[in-house]
Order: C-alpha cells, then sequence, then structure tokens
C-alpha cells in the first residue's frame, strides 16, 4: 500500500507539472484529489488495513493530499501568471500608433446655400452687414417710417424687451446703421 501511495504521488507531481494550462491542471486536480480520485480510491481502501497501522498510513495520505495540494497551487499561480502574461502581450495597445481620425462633418445644406449666396452678392459689389438681436424702436420702426398705429408694432407680432427695446423683427434696421456710417449708394446684404 506504501509502495502505491509513492507511485501516486509520483505520478500526480508529474501530471501536474506537465500541466500547460488552467484546464489540464484543473483536470489533474480532478484525477487525484477529486471524489472519484486515485488518492481518494487509497483512503478508502484503509479500511481494509491492520487498525494498529491506520494512523501511521492516514498520516502519510494526509501529508500526502496536503503536498499535492500545495503544488497544484503553486503550478495554478504560475500557469495564471503565464497566461495573463501571454494575454497581456497580445493585447497591448502601442501608444505610438496613429490615432482614429474621426471623419469631420459637413456643412449643413443651409449654411453653404447661404455661403454661396453671399459670395454671389459680394462680387456684385454688396457689403455684408451684420447687428444686434437686440435693437431699439427706432432703428427697428421709425427710422423705417413705420408709424406708431402700423400692425407690425402689435405685441403679438413684436417681443419688446422694455418701452424702447425690442427684439429685431426684420434686417433692415442694419440697413439704417450702415446708411449713418456711409455715404450714398448703399449696397448691403
Amino acid at each position: 500500500m506504501r509502495d502505491r501511495l509513492e507511485m501516486l504521488v509520483e505520478r500526480a507531481l508529474s501530471s501536474i507539472e506537465s500541466a500547460k494550462s488552467t484546464r489540464s491542471l484543473e483536470e489533474a486536480r480532478v484525477r487525484i484529489l477529486g471524489r472519484k480520485g486515485e488518492l481518494t480510491a487509497v483512503l478508502r481502501q484503509m479500511g481494509q488495513m491492520d487498525p494498529a497501522e491506520r494512523p501511521a498510513f492516514g498520516a502519510r495520505v494526509n501529508a500526502a493530499r496536503d503536498r499535492l495540494q500545495r503544488e497544484l497551487e503553486l503550478r495554478s499561480q504560475a500557469i495564471a501568471a503565464r497566461e495573463r502574461a501571454v494575454r497581456l502581450e497580445s493585447e497591448t495597445l502601442d501608444v505610438t500608433m496613429p490615432g482614429r481620425v474621426r471623419p469631420s462633418g459637413t456643412v449643413h445644406p443651409l449654411t453653404q446655400g447661404i455661403r454661396e449666396v453671399t459670395q454671389i452678392f459680394e462680387q456684385m459689389g454688396f457689403s455684408v452687414v451684420e447687428g444686434p438681436e437686440v435693437e431699439t424702436d427706432f432703428y427697428n420702426f421709425e427710422a423705417l417710417n413705420t408709424p406708431p398705429f402700423h400692425p407690425a408694432r402689435d405685441v403679438q407680432d413684436t417681443f419688446y424687451i422694455n418701452d424702447t427695446v425690442l427684439l429685431r423683427t426684420q434686417t433692415s434696421p442694419m440697413q439704417v446703421r450702415q446708411m449713418e456710417r456711409q455715404r450714398p449708394p448703399v449696397r448691403v446684404v
């Protein structure tokens, strides 16, 4: 029985050492220490031994099991470290590689149309003028000869901020400002 135990331990150590993957190591563990494993079978046969020899043999079997478990744990850690190193090697990110270039967007069709029309007017001698979005009552209505009772001045058509300041209702106030700055002829868009 002792010779069988020593042979079993040698075979088990050889099997543990030859395991190359976590899966093959687990198969070796089940084959050796599992419920139907070889070492478990030796423990079951202790019932057939002389009662005086059982304690010493049981101690040897337990020592062998402890040794095999330690070896399995060490081998498991070594295999896991090697597998992790291989995985990290294959997944390594090369920070020197050029990144992915995101495609830049395109100009919106309305913006493109406005730019084309503006370019045509500029070629014809017109100037592009921009003005404030919040305008005074004078530039928005009075300078354009819109009387105080005109329907465009109604509250539902015009957003007044106070009595004399409002949101610009048309593009004409910029033309008035340009006429104050420049002598005729005035060509503005």
